[in-house]
């Protein structure tokens, strides 16, 4: 498994990656703990080294379960975790994006740490991302915080997920942000516009989420399809019917593309986000 730097930074992770968030709901029920502790000590056995959760995913359980199974493999991976979201008892209910409300003040960024080493069963989280900009909290004083947690030996590296580009140099001039998470894919390709240039501008390194495009890309799903209420993409506009059946085309291209290469459409996407100067800046 090749590796790479995040941006100008000293962490060092596998060029792919795993994201654990479906293990633990979101994309249906949550998976069987003990398959999905063989799936991730699976990963680390084929060169995987970069984990990533967040307490909102469960929430909490996904921490634990990445925390427990990957506890034979400590100095050999990096787990990133993110805070951000109001997950107290008697918190604000869930609106209509289904998710809790958005808390980024020091006090709470703190003591989700606190949580979050104890579930993950580390001394130190190795990237801290702020899950989603809270707009009331200043992104400085988010910054400030991790920072504090940076020196106290908590945090190593500081991140931030599906953040615009002026948060990004606030809060990278406050502390130096080590990798900033958004969604991109051969059908999701925003960050292109303004964010890569930006954190190629910086020395951020870049950490693509859903680069099989929550499993469109995989070519096993078309119009016909069926969503649990369970499963978060029944509520997406690009998984309706009519967006599956006009995006087909989409997966014929890449279905071609693996034919000459003796490839899945799965591997052809990856492919795409692994290929040099396609990521150029982590």
């Amino acid at each position: 498994m090749q590796k790479r730097k995040l941006g100008k930074s000293n962490l060092e992770v596998s060029a792919l990656g795993l994201g654990c968030m479906g293990m633990s709901g979101s994309y249906g029920p949550p998976k069987d703990t003990q398959e999905m502790t063989s799936l991730l000590r699976a990963a680390v056995e084929h060169g995987i080294t970069f984990f990533d959760t967040a307490e909102l995913y469960g929430p909490f359980v996904n921490e634990e379960l990445v925390g427990e199974a990957l506890a034979p493999f400590r100095g050999r991976v990096v787990i990133a975790t993110k805070f951000g979201f109001d997950l107290s008892p008697g918190s604000d209910p869930r609106g209509t994006t289904g998710l809790p409300g958005l808390t980024s003040r020091p006090d709470h960024i703190k003591k989700a740490v606190e949580g979050s080493l104890k579930r993950l069963k580390v001394g130190v989280i190795d990237l801290l991302y702020q899950h989603r900009v809270d707009p009331n909290v200043p992104i400085e004083d988010v910054a400030r915080a991790v920072k504090d947690l940076i020196q106290e030996g908590k945090v190593k590296h500081f991140g931030l997920s599906e953040a615009g580009v002026q948060t990004i140099r606030l809060a990278h001039a406050v502390q130096p942000v080590t990798a900033v998470e958004s969604e991109y894919s051969l059908w999701t390709r925003t960050p292109e516009k303004e964010a890569i240039p930006t954190l190629e501008e910086l020395g951020i390194g870049f950490v693509p989420y859903s680069p099989l495009g929550k499993g469109f890309l995989t070519g096993k799903i078309d119009e016909n399809a069926k969503f649990a209420s369970s499963d978060f993409r029944s509520t997406l506009p690009r998984f309706t019917p009519e967006a599956l059946k006009a995006n087909q085309a989409l997966i014929s291209l890449l279905g071609s593309i693996g034919k000459r290469k003796e490839a899945t459409p799965a591997q052809i996407a990856l492919a795409w986000r692994l290929a040099p100067g396609s990521i150029r800046c982590g």
